[in-house]
């Protein structure tokens, strides 16, 4: 019995220390990133707005952690069934926001690249705002039929129980969060394909693209982001249920550590100021 009880606290102990580490990198990358977007960069491009709420939706991923650590640390949970279903829905928000940025910003790069002159009057702070704040409409009214299901099975919610407790197999909302992944998985290939055959067409044009390399890499950071942390759990959502998709949510955090490497390819001079990137432009 007692031999029982240690092998499962082994494996909770193992998502406690790999939560707190995803938190202890986590939290200074992006609140480091966040505050330079803030102040060196102007927030006048489309990828930097992008960014900024990439970056806010990896933070709020990272103040829930904490109750995830605890949780699988001590085996128990304290607090209540509403606590747990909000901590739940953090996690989720930021899966399908920072799926949805980072698919912005490989669109946005591809029009810059492809169609840099047709999309100037689509390209611009303003619009990117506007499609930012319609994420997060999206997001939060989603919650609402989601935190309906989870209260059902919330309400006998035990002091062992949560996140781990099991939803409902047949629900249509469980279906929306794969079903989204695998359709801005798609968009994320198209962009590479396109901005791949763009630069190896410009190949010699060094006026025509300018840090080629850096682009591409903006793209492949995207599809390793998509490929290691956003599909597997989105396939896991298909066929296994709670609490054995535990290992996938722990893959699943990971983006808010890999996506500070995003903003580093994806903008010019990211750690000049300002007025530095203004003059250069201006040259």
């Amino acid at each position: 019995m007692n031999n029982t009880v240690e092998d499962g606290l082994e494996p909770k102990l193992v998502y406690a220390v790999f939560f707190g580490s995803i938190m202890a990198l986590g939290l200074p990358l992006n609140a480091v990133s966040l505050w330079i977007f803030l102040r060196c960069h102007s927030l006048r491009s489309p990828t930097a707005v992008f960014m900024v709420n990439l970056a806010i939706s990896d933070l709020l991923l990272v103040i829930s952690l904490p109750m995830r650590v605890y949780f699988y640390a001590t085996g128990t949970w304290p607090l209540s069934a509403q606590t747990c279903r909000a901590v739940t829905m953090l996690f989720r928000n930021n899966i399908r926001s920072s799926a949805i940025f980072i698919t912005f910003i490989s669109v946005d790069r591809l029009l810059a690249v492809v169609y840099p002159l047709r999309s100037r009057h689509l390209r611009t702070s303003s619009s990117a705002w506007k499609a930012a704040a319609l994420v997060w409409l999206i997001v939060s009214v989603v919650n609402i039929p989601e935190s309906m299901d989870f209260k059902r099975f919330l309400n006998n919610l035990t002091e062992s129980s949560c996140f781990e407790f099991s939803q409902p197999r047949r629900s249509p909302i469980a279906f929306f969060q794969p079903v989204l992944m695998f359709i801005l998985l798609a968009v994320n290939i198209v962009c590479t394909a396109l901005v791949s055959w763009t630069i190896h067409r410009h190949l010699n044009e060094s006026a025509r693209i300018n840090n080629k390399v850096n682009v591409m890499l903006i793209f492949v950071m995207s599809l390793v982001v998509f490929t290691i942390c956003f599909l597997p759990l989105s396939v896991g959502l298909l066929i296994i249920w709670t609490p054995a998709i535990t290992p996938l949510i722990c893959l699943a955090t990971l983006n808010c550590c890999l996506d500070p490497l995003v903003y580093y390819f994806s903008l010019d001079a990211f750690w000049k100021k300002k007025e530095d990137t203004d003059i250069a432009r201006e040259q």
